[in-house]
C-alpha cells in the first residue's frame, strides 16, 4: 500500500506495520498470519457496509464491534514498545482481550440492570469480570489513542476521568463539581450517550468508516490520477500553473481523503516538485500545498469527519451543512490562489513547464471520479442516509469501472482497462480504508470518554461562562479565545479531536453571543410584551427601567452584558425563533470547525507543513510560517460567518458576499505581499485598504461595488505599470 495516501498523523509515535495492511508483498513473502489479517481487514469493511443497510444491530452492539475490530488493527498496526522491542504476540492477543472487553461489557448490559434491581434495588452494580472489562476499555481508550496521536487525547481523558471522581469538589467557581463513586462513573463511562459507545462513536461506525472505505475505493480506482490531469487542463495556461495545479488538485482530493496530512502527502509528491521546477522556492512550494490541502476538510461533501459531528451535535441535516459549506470553500482556495498568483507575477515564475495532459487517464478517471461522487452528492441532498449515500457510491464505481473497461476492450484505450475494480482491487480499496479509519476510530471512541466527564460535571456550561466573561459580550474576543484555545489544542490533537472538544465546551457560548445580538436589537427599539420585559427587571442594571421604551445600542450592549450566564440562557430562547437560534448554533460550529483546522499549517506544530517540508527537503518551520501566511482564509472566513449572513441568508445574499469577499481577500493578500500584479505605490495602498473595507460589509451594494471597484484599479494600474517599466520582481 501506498503509504502517501493515509493519514501520516498517525505516525507521530509509533512505527508503523503497514505491510499487514496491503497486497503488496514486502520483502519477504507473507505469512499466513498476515494472510489471516487481510482477510479479517477485508470481512470486517464488508461489515460495515451490512451493518448500516442489512444487519438489524442495536446502537450498541453496533459501536462495541466497531471497536472491536479497529482495536485489534490497531494493536497490530501501531505496535506498543516494551522497553524498546516489539512484540507481535503482545500486541495481537492485546487487541484480542480488548475487543472481548468490549463485547463483554455490552452483552452484560440487560444483565446489570436486572440483577442490580431484583437483588440489591440500587442503581447498578458490577461483578468482578465488569470491573476487569471495563477497566480494560478505559486503558485501551488511553493507551490507542497514545499510539495513533500522542500524549494530548490520554492527559486529557486521565484529567477528565479524575475530575468526575475527586478533582472537581476540589476546584473553585464555576468549576466546581461534586464527586461520583467509581462504578458511577464506570457505568456512565460505557453505557451513556455520551461515553465510550455513544453518539461519537456512532458517528464513526455509521458514517465516517464508510467514507474512509470510499475514498480507498477512490483512490484504488485511480482518481488521483484524475484529479492531477484535470487540475493540468485548468490550469496549464496561467502563470504559476504548477502551483494551482497543486490548489486545485488539493481541493479535489478533499473530497476523497478528508485529511490534512493525506492530502499533503498524496498530491504534494506531484505537486511539489512541479512547483519546484518551474521556478517557485521549495519553502513556499510546500507551503502553498499544505495550506492547500488543509482545504480538504473544509471541501464537501465528506469535510473529514466535521460534517458528521456537526449534524449530530446540532440536529441539522447533513445536506445542509454541505449546502452552505460550498461558498466558503470556494473563497478558502481561491484565497489561497491569490497567493500563488501574487507569488508568480512577483517573482517572475511558474512558466515554461510542461503540462501535457494525458487524455487518456482523463477519461478513464473520470467515469470512476465524477459519477461515483456525483451519485453520493445527489443522496446526500436528497437526505437520505450518509452511510446509504457512501455504499451507494461504492457499489456505483464498481459497475463503472467495469464499463469503462469494456469501452476500453472495445476502442483499444487500454488506460481504460488499467484500474477496472476486480477482486484483487476491491481487497486493496478495503484495506486502504480500513487504514485511513483507524486513527478517526480509535479517537471518537477515546473522546467519549472526555465528552461523558464533561457532561456528566457540566463543566461546558464553565467554560462558556468563562468565555461569556472574558469576552464582555465581545463578538471578536471570543473568537480570538476560541481561535487561541483551538491552536493549542491543534498542537497536540488532530484537528477533528480538536473540533469535537472545542465544539462541546464553546459552542453553546458563541452561539449564545450570537443569539444576543438580535437581544439587543430588540432592547434598541423597546420590548411590547410584558412578560419579556419582566425578564430585565431583576438584572442588576440602570438600563433595565428602559427595556419597553427602547435605549442606545451602548445601554442596550450594557444591559445584555449585565444579564447572569444562567438567566441568559433561559432569555434567550424565548426571545429569539427557535430557527434562528438554530441557524446562530450551526454558525458557532462552523466558526470552531474552520479555525480548528490552524493546527496543520501554524507553527510550531503544524504537521500538513511539516509534511510538505520533507517532500520539498525545505526548513520545516519557515514552511510552516510560508503555509500559515497562504491560509490566512481560515480566519477571514469565520469572521464572515459571524458578521455576514454568509451561513443563514438566502442563496443571493450569499453569492453577493462571496463574490465581493474575493475581492476583500485578494485586497488582502496583495497589502501584504507589498505587491499586486506589480509593485505597489503608495498611493495604492489606501485604494487597497478602503477597496478591502468595503467589500467586507455585509449587503450594502453600493459600497462592496465601489470596494470592488479600488481593488480592481489598483489591479490594473500596477498591472499596467509593471508592463510598462518592465518592472524586476522584488526581493
Amino acid at each position: 500500500m501506498n503509504s502517501n495516501s493515509v493519514d501520516t498523523t498517525a505516525s507521530v509515535t509509533q512505527v508503523t506495520r503497514d505491510d499487514w495492511l496491503s497486497l503488496e508483498q514486502s520483502d519477504a513473502p507473507k505469512s499466513l498470519l498476515q494472510w489471516m489479517f487481510v482477510a479479517f481487514a477485508v470481512v470486517f469493511a464488508v461489515w460495515h457496509i451490512a451493518t448500516n443497510l442489512l444487519i438489524n444491530e442495536s446502537v450498541l452492539w453496533q459501536n462495541a464491534i466497531h471497536f472491536s475490530g479497529f482495536a485489534i488493527l490497531a494493536s497490530v498496526i501501531f505496535p506498543a514498545r516494551l522497553f524498546g522491542r516489539q512484540s507481535l504476540a503482545f500486541d495481537l492477543s492485546y487487541g484480542i482481550l480488548v475487543a472481548w472487553a468490549a463485547c463483554w461489557v455490552i452483552a452484560s448490559e440487560s444483565r446489570i440492570y436486572a440483577d442490580t434491581l431484583a437483588v440489591t434495588g440500587q442503581a447498578w452494580q458490577f461483578n468482578a469480570w465488569d470491573w476487569f472489562a471495563g477497566f480494560v476499555l478505559i486503558v485501551a481508550a488511553i493507551d490507542f489513542s497514545r499510539r495513533v496521536s500522542g500524549w494530548v487525547i490520554p492527559i486529557l481523558i486521565l484529567i477528565s476521568i479524575s475530575y468526575i471522581l475527586f478533582l472537581g469538589e476540589s476546584l473553585p467557581g464555576v468549576f466546581r463539581a461534586a464527586s461520583l463513586p467509581l462504578d458511577d462513573v464506570m457505568f456512565r463511562t460505557i453505557y451513556n450517550d455520551e461515553g465510550l459507545f455513544g453518539i461519537l462513536a456512532n458517528i464513526s461506525s455509521s458514517n465516517i468508516t464508510l467514507f474512509m472505505i470510499f475514498g480507498g475505493f477512490l483512490v484504488i480506482s485511480g482518481a488521483s490520477d484524475f484529479v492531477i490531469e484535470l487540475s493540468k487542463i485548468v490550469a496549464g495556461r496561467v502563470r504559476g500553473g504548477a502551483a494551482f495545479v497543486a490548489v486545485l488538485s488539493s481541493a479535489l482530493t478533499g473530497t476523497i481523503s478528508g485529511s490534512a496530512v493525506a492530502n499533503t502527502a498524496s498530491t504534494g509528491v506531484i505537486t511539489i516538485p512541479l512547483m519546484k521546477s518551474s521556478g517557485f522556492r521549495g519553502r513556499f512550494a510546500a507551503g502553498i500545498e499544505a495550506a492547500a490541502s488543509t482545504g480538504g476538510q473544509l471541501m464537501p461533501p465528506i469535510m473529514g469527519a466535521g460534517a458528521f459531528v456537526m449534524a449530530s451535535y446540532t440536529s441539522i441535516p447533513y445536506s445542509t451543512i454541505v449546502a452552505v459549506s460550498v461558498i466558503p470553500a470556494f473563497l478558502y482556495f481561491l484565497s489561497v490562489a491569490f497567493v500563488v498568483r501574487i507569488e508568480a507575477v512577483k517573482h517572475r515564475v511558474g512558466e515554461g513547464i510542461d503540462m501535457t495532459v494525458n487524455r487518456a487517464k482523463i477519461i478513464a478517471g473520470a467515469m470512476t471520479f465524477v459519477i461515483p461522487l456525483t451519485v453520493m452528492i445527489y443522496f446526500l441532498m436528497a437526505g437520505v442516509t450518509p452511510s446509504f449515500a457512501a455504499s451507494t457510491a461504492i457499489a456505483v464505481l464498481i459497475v463503472v469501472s467495469w464499463i469503462a473497461w469494456i469501452i476500453g476492450r472495445y476502442t483499444g484505450a487500454t488506460d481504460m482497462q488499467t484500474n477496472v475494480m476486480n477482486v484483487k482491487r476491491i481487497i486493496e480499496a478495503c484495506l486502504l480504508g480500513m487504514r485511513g479509519g483507524i486513527l478517526t476510530a480509535v479517537l471518537m471512541v477515546s473522546i467519549g470518554v472526555i465528552n461523558n466527564a464533561i457532561v456528566t460535571s457540566g463543566i461546558g456550561n464553565g467554560f462558556s461562562l468563562m468565555i461569556a466573561q472574558w469576552s464582555q459580550g465581545s463578538l471578536v474576543i471570543a473568537i480570538l479565545l476560541i481561535g487561541l484555545a483551538s491552536l493549542v489544542l491543534g498542537m497536540g490533537l488532530p484537528v477533528t479531536a480538536a473540533y469535537i472538544i472545542l465544539a462541546i465546551l464553546c459552542a453553546p457560548a458563541l452561539a449564545g453571543i450570537l443569539a444576543d445580538t438580535i437581544i439587543v436589537e430588540q432592547l434598541m427599539a423597546g420590548l411590547t410584551d410584558p412578560a419579556q420585559a419582566a425578564m430585565f427587571m431583576l438584572v442588576d442594571s440602570p438600563h433595565a427601567a428602559k427595556v419597553m421604551v427602547g435605549m442606545t445600542l451602548e445601554e442596550a450592549s450594557a444591559l445584555m452584558a449585565a444579564v447572569p450566564f444562567e438567566v441568559a440562557m433561559t432569555m434567550r430562547p424565548m426571545l429569539v425563533d427557535a430557527e434562528i437560534l438554530m441557524g446562530f448554533l450551526l454558525v458557532a460550529h462552523l466558526i470552531i470547525f474552520w479555525l480548528s483546522q490552524d493546527s496543520n499549517v501554524t507553527p510550531p506544530v503544524c504537521l500538513a507543513a511539516f509534511t510538505a517540508a520533507g517532500i520539498a527537503k525545505s526548513p520545516p518551520m519557515a514552511t510552516g510560517f510560508q503555509a500559515w501566511k497562504a491560509a490566512k482564509g481560515l480566519y477571514v472566513v469565520p469572521l464572515l460567518f459571524a458578521y455576514t449572513p454568509l451561513v443563514n441568508g438566502t442563496f443571493a445574499e450569499m453569492c453577493q458576499i462571496g463574490f465581493f469577499a474575493l475581492f476583500g481577500i485578494y485586497a488582502t493578500n496583495a497589502i501584504i505581499a507589498r505587491f499586486s500584479e506589480g509593485p505597489l505605490a503608495i498611493w495604492h495602498w489606501p485604494l487597497l485598504v478602503s477597496g478591502a473595507v468595503l467589500c467586507f460589509v455585509p449587503l450594502h451594494l453600493m459600497s462592496n461595488v465601489l470596494g470592488a471597484l479600488l481593488v480592481g484599479a489598483v489591479i490594473f494600474l500596477t498591472h499596467r505599470r509593471n508592463q510598462f517599466f518592465n518592472a524586476t520582481p522584488s526581493q
